[in-house]
């Protein structure tokens, strides 16, 4: 089974510098967590460079920034791996 290139159009098809403009994400949306559920292992994650190589994490869910280092301790309550349906 072979996913699709990008979750959201957007994602896919927009520079990064279209991102600039979303607003970060802070703690009502975002938790901690300690487990492996955090930002960076969500299927909504993304990471670009801008034009200044400035990397920008970004949520496809909430169409939201997140700083550096939350993608690393923290996550939604839209947290999502992706599997539903390819586990046996």
């Amino acid at each position: 089974m072979v996913a699709s290139p990008s979750l959201f159009p957007l994602a896919g098809q927009a520079g990064p510098e279209a991102f600039r403009n979303w607003p970060y994400l802070t703690q009502p949306v975002l938790l901690a967590s300690r487990s492996r559920q955090v930002c960076l292992t969500c299927r909504f994650f993304r990471h670009q460079a801008a034009a200044d190589a400035i990397p920008l994490l970004t949520c496809q869910l909430h169409r939201g920034l997140i700083a550096h280092g939350e993608h690393l301790t923290r996550r939604c309550q839209g947290w999502s791996d992706g599997l539903h349906g390819q586990r046996a």
